[in-house]
């Protein structure tokens, strides 16, 4: 049994168990988290790779366990893995239903009824033979989707909502009400689900099967939307949201450059992606629409007035968690030192992908925010159990 040292200092109280006790743990800032999943996202849609997708929600999930606190936003990552699941069950459903007719080359597995379709409807067939390479090339795009959505879960789980909120523009104040508001509704959803379920269990009802669904859906709907709806109650009683005076000119002006920006922003996205586009939309349109968003945000913030209680900090830790997903996201798109066809494997002929080097760095680079984030505060501080004082043996008394 190893002893410790006796000039050794205890853990300081409140770090939770395992933490690196060389940093104080607090809570990151939540756009660090968001801008680091969001470029993790970014570099999902990168790769069709089964692989690196399945790498992907590995580091999610380290991530995750490394760093979620005990607050209710952070219990519900479970629920977009379900979610997940869903939207590849869905497309691999929806690929086999609606085929579209196999080659020679394909491996055939099964066929449904075949369903005739009007001329005009030509190139989609419902039902038919199914093939190996179809089920999996479906398979794999809803593998892509999922890992979307698990990254923007892994954002929900990892940032305060309600944080985030204190860090929005002025401009986009409202809109932030709304949509904490909304984003709230998931975590009390998790919440009332474990309360309900733990209620039944106490009544000796139903825990499993469809009678124990019916008889847990509409208590949790309930409860999870009472409860946003007095959140935003209580928002809106504090004066969250209120847009102040301004003038006509000043909200046609901004809403004229937003709209703007943004319809610069998403033809710049376009010319990126498209090779064929001139070259004027890519970089140009994309800088030019993120000028005039910025532009707008800074006009729209000045009608709005507020003060923030002990703003979150901006340190080392938190350009640290960005720069992983950035790094990553920029790696992946660039493209050098790997062959960009090893991103997208092809199905013709049917062969196990490979595993490329730069890419797999780049994603492992994202899990390092892992351990570059400071430990997460703890909810409550760990008590010390109580000392039991030792009993004394008791004399033999002569007779």
């Amino acid at each position: 049994m190893r002893r410790r040292h006796p000039t050794a200092r205890p853990p300081a109280l409140g770090v939770l168990p395992g933490a690196d006790e060389r940093r104080l743990p607090r809570t990151l800032h939540p756009l660090a988290w968001w801008v680091w999943a969001l470029a993790l996202a970014t570099a999902v849609s990168r790769t069709n790779n089964p692989l690196l997708l399945f790498l992907v929600l590995a580091v999610l999930g380290y991530v995750i366990g490394m760093r979620r606190t005990e607050a209710p936003w952070a219990r519900g990552f479970k629920y977009y893995l379900y979610l997940a699941l869903t939207v590849v069950a869905i497309r691999v459903l929806f690929r086999a239903v609606f085929a579209t007719g196999i080659t020679p080359h394909d491996h055939f597995l099964f066929s449904l009824p075949h369903i005739p379709t009007p001329d005009w409807y030509a190139g989609i067939q419902l039902g038919g033979p199914v093939s190996l390479e179809a089920v999996l090339s479906a398979a794999i795009d809803g593998l892509r989707l999922a890992c979307m959505l698990c990254c923007i879960g892994a954002a929900n789980t990892l940032a305060n909502p309600k944080r985030a909120l204190r860090v929005l523009p002025g401009a986009l104040y409202e809109l932030g009400v709304a949509v904490t508001v909304s984003i709230s509704v998931a975590p009390q959803l998790v919440q009332s689900v474990q309360r309900v379920h733990r209620a039944r269990r106490l009544r000796a009802g139903r825990t499993k099967g469809l009678r124990a669904l019916r008889g847990v859906v509409v208590p949790v709907l309930e409860d999870a939307l009472e409860r946003s709806l007095r959140l935003a109650a209580a928002m809106d009683s504090r004066g969250y949201g209120r847009a102040g005076s301004a003038t006509k000119a000043s909200r046609r002006l901004t809403g004229a450059l937003m709209l703007l920006g943004m319809c610069g922003l998403c033809a710049g996205a376009y010319g990126l992606l498209d090779a064929s586009t001139p070259a004027f939309l890519g970089l140009p349109a994309l800088a030019a629409g993120a000028v005039l968003c910025v532009a707008g945000l800074r006009l729209g913030g000045r009608r709005v007035t507020r003060t923030a209680y002990r703003p979150d900090p901006w340190r080392f830790e938190e350009w640290a968690v960005a720069a992983c997903g950035v790094l990553s996201a920029v790696l992946l798109f660039a493209g050098a030192g790997f062959d960009a066809a090893e991103l997208n494997p092809s199905l013709y002929p049917l062969s196990w992908p490979s595993l490329p080097l730069v890419p797999t760095a780049a994603i492992l680079l994202a899990g390092a925010a892992g351990f570059l984030a400071p430990p997460p505060l703890p909810t409550t501080a760990p008590q010390a159990a109580p000392r039991v004082p030792a009993r004394r043996p008791e004399k033999a008394t002569a007779k």
